[in-house]
């Protein structure tokens, strides 16, 4: 078993979005992205080997596919499955900053 705290995660900004990538191993990917209201982080062109799973733990968010030009809104608590090569962004729609953990697996 393993901890990691924040300030030990990858790091990194697509866009305005601030994105944690605390864990990556052969099998699986786990991290966070931060959105204050109003911003809209880039785009994800989505993972070709493997699903993604989106779990708001904070605010209200849109999720946005681009090839089928659907949203999907996530409120905190609401989980959404991400198909192999499907394109998503995230918007914060609400009105306190967003946080949404995600999870690849297998590893993407």
């Amino acid at each position: 078993m393993k901890v990691i705290r924040p300030k030990d995660a990858k790091f990194f900004m697509d866009g305005p979005e601030v994105c944690r990538e605390y864990l990556a191993t052969e099998k699986i990917t786990f991290g966070t992205s931060t959105l204050l209201p109003g911003q809209t982080g880039g785009t994800d062109p989505g993972h070709s080997e493997g699903h993604e799973i989106f779990f708001c733990s904070r605010g209200h968010v849109a999720v946005f596919n681009r090839d089928s030009g659907k949203y999907y809104e996530l409120k905190e608590g609401s989980v959404l499955l991400i198909e192999e090569g499907e394109p998503h962004q995230i918007s914060n729609i609400g009105t306190e900053t967003a946080v949404v953990a995600w999870s690849c697996a297998p590893r993407v």
